[in-house]
């Protein structure tokens, strides 16, 4: 005698079973229980003949008979009106015959996708961004690239760490080019670059005069930075905090040559990466303390597998470490033996992020 079971426990059989063994399922289960049978109905269904379905199918015909009835038998509908061994569509079986065929041809289109998307030749690669990247880092990238892979094509998301992140766990990206380099769990980080941050002032700003100055020196200025959130954003208050004061802030934007354009106009300073292209109105000035550098290193999900195309620009990414910024001429990466990189780098690049917790713009 077999123990009792919990009155609540659900069982579906492998014999035959009637409309008590699906009683208690809930709608979410009629996948699981329909799926394995939709592509034989939807053979009966073409050929209006269980032996002629069976043979294209390369079951036997008995078995197919046995899985339609049980098929009409769970949903409590007649599909099919029986004429020995040939069939006709019910109604009912017509409209479900619809709605299986639409199904199965998008389970066909959506197989054909990832593999496609998985093919090492022409494969996909989603691959995100900061927006500072855009103008001439990441199209230099991918231009080196296809000069090897000229098939691989290519989604791209332009946007600010923790809106990449995200993207990147909920399957949209593959990975991504950001700074500050995350440190999280989930994730793996490869620090790829160092890259020294200007303070931007007016033309006619009473330190344009200068080369280099210490970021203290501007702590009674109005500053316009990234929204909150961004990377750039929480390293200027980061190294603001450094040098003893907290910024004012009086513009908060998305895009870091809009901000170069409002000091321009006169509206403040900022912390910001060189320029793709020198502005006219502003000055470029060095930082010399405290060293203001940023880390720009790529991110992607720990233990997710990659297809061919991903593994390849990966791999493409890590062998330019140092080098990954060299598509800018202006923007001005700095080297390892550089007295910013030594007062910035705290790593070999081979671990999983700097401890700062934050992502970038």
């Amino acid at each position: 005698m077999s123990p009792a079971g919990n009155k609540n426990d659900i069982r579906v059989t492998t014999g035959s079973s009637g409309p008590a063994d699906i009683a208690g399922l809930g709608q979410e289960s009629w996948a699981s229980i329909l799926t394995p049978r939709l592509a034989q109905f939807a053979a009966v269904a073409r050929h209006e003949h269980i032996t002629r379905a069976a043979q294209e199918l390369g079951v036997p015909q008995s078995s197919l008979s046995r899985a339609m009835a049980r098929l009409e038998e769970d949903l409590r509908v007649a599909l099919l009106a029986r004429h020995g061994r040939a069939v006709s569509l019910t109604p009912a079986g017509r409209s479900f015959a619809r709605a299986v065929e639409r199904a199965l041809g998008e389970v066909e289109r959506s197989a054909e996708v990832v593999r496609t998307d998985a093919d090492p030749a022409t494969g996909k690669v989603a691959f995100g961004f900061l927006h500072t990247m855009g103008p001439e880092t990441v199209p230099a990238l991918i231009r080196e690239f296809r000069a090897d892979h000229p098939r691989v094509r290519f989604s791209l998301v332009q946007s600010y760490g923790e809106d990449m992140m995200e993207r990147m766990r909920e399957g949209e990206l593959d990975l991504c080019l950001t700074s500050p380099i995350p440190d999280a769990p989930d994730l793996v980080t490869r620090r790829l670059a160092l890259q020294r941050l200007r303070l931007v002032v007016p033309a006619d700003h009473r330190l344009a005069s200068r080369r280099r100055v210490r970021l203290a020196e501007a702590a009674e200025e109005v500053f316009v930075t990234l929204e909150p959130g961004y990377g750039l954003r929480k390293l200027t208050e980061r190294l603001c905090a450094q040098a003893g004061f907290a910024p004012r802030v009086a513009f908060e934007g998305e895009e870091a040559e809009t901000l170069r354009g409002l000091v321009a106009a006169g509206l403040g300073v900022a912390l910001l990466p060189p320029p793709t292209v020198p502005r006219p109105g502003v000055r470029e000035l060095s930082v010399t303390s405290p060293p203001a550098v940023r880390e720009i290193g790529v991110a992607w999900l720990a233990g997710h597998p990659d297809t061919a195309p991903v593994a390849a620009f990966k791999a493409f990414l890590l062998s330019r470490r140092d080098r990954v910024l060299a598509g800018s001429p202006s923007s001005e990466a700095v080297d390892a033996a550089g007295t910013a990189t030594g007062a910035a780098d705290s790593g070999d690049g081979s671990g999983t992020g700097d401890g700062s917790g934050g992502t970038g713009a």
